[in-house]
């Protein structure tokens, strides 16, 4: 993806950018812990909310296939761990009406969060009412009562122009979050899209927030994706009410960096959730 030459350049300054204990903890904070496999059970859920409550703090939230959102809250109890579901997933392919009707049923359930796919295959052929509609329906269900992270599937667009109008139309629609990916299709999150869309963020001077989804397993590549958003929209900006990263194996790496150097018997200071 050929990015304009600013954000070539802050992709440039931040290539190098090296990981320490101090970032991990940081991103563990912003991590959705995400389970969105075909065979997931009530067991399994049970077991990935255990998971949200680490050495070095909680997670942001777990993220569960809309069936599983009950579930979740039970095993959450009164944690400060939100919990995120997805609608139009993966395919991007519903309608506006039954979208809205999927994101009331999994608030009432209670979700505190809802990825909705854009339908970004409509949207790349040029049909953009229709993807527009859905978001807005979306919207309307989520009210003041659920965070709308409008999910680009950004390695499907063909270059940065479109896919940063793809941004701006979403954020117009009312999203509360870009998200880059589906973690479905590849490539998933990439440091060229992210600098897109959080260019669009910085441009829109709206308070939406950014989601890094797919692909990242390493506390080195969270470490890149923290300091691109530091660079294009301020130290300070990236925090769990604005900044996440959608994954799931992600969490073991980034616990290992976050410990690495504890003295023995020493528990690292734990990030605030944001909540």
């Amino acid at each position: 993806m050929k990015l304009p030459a600013d954000l070539q350049l802050a992709l440039d300054h931040v290539a190098a950018t090296p990981s320490d204990a101090d970032t991990a903890r940081r991103a563990v904070g912003m991590l959705d812990l995400t389970n969105l496999n075909d065979g997931d059970t009530d067991v399994v859920v049970e077991a990935l909310c255990a998971r949200a409550h680490t050495p070095v703090g909680p997670v942001a939230a777990v993220c569960v296939w809309p069936r599983f959102v009950a579930t979740a809250r039970r095993a959450l109890g009164d944690s400060p761990v939100r919990i995120a579901t997805v609608v139009n997933f993966p395919t991007g392919e519903g309608d506006a009406a039954g979208v809205a009707a999927e994101t009331r049923a999994a608030i009432a359930d209670g979700a505190h969060e809802i990825d909705v796919v854009l339908p970004y295959r409509a949207y790349i052929d040029g049909a953009r009412s229709k993807p527009i509609a859905l978001l807005k329906a979306c919207r309307e269900a989520c009210g003041d009562s659920a965070l709308m992270k409008v999910i680009l599937e950004s390695g499907q667009f063909p270059d940065a122009d479109l896919l940063g109008w793809a941004s701006r139309d979403a954020i117009a629609a009312g999203a509360d979050f870009l998200k880059t990916s589906t973690g479905k299709t590849q490539p998933a999150a990439t440091l060229d899209a992210a600098a897109v869309m959080l260019g669009a963020i910085h441009e829109s001077g709206k308070p939406v927030g950014f989601k890094a989804a797919g692909g990242i397993r390493d506390a080195a590549g969270a470490a890149v994706f923290l300091a691109l958003a530091d660079h294009l929209l301020g130290d300070g900006w990236a925090t769990p009410q604005s900044f996440r990263f959608g994954a799931s194996s992600l969490l073991d790496a980034l616990l290992a960096a976050a410990t690495a150097g504890a003295g023995a018997g020493e528990t690292p200071a734990a990030p605030s959730s944001g909540y």
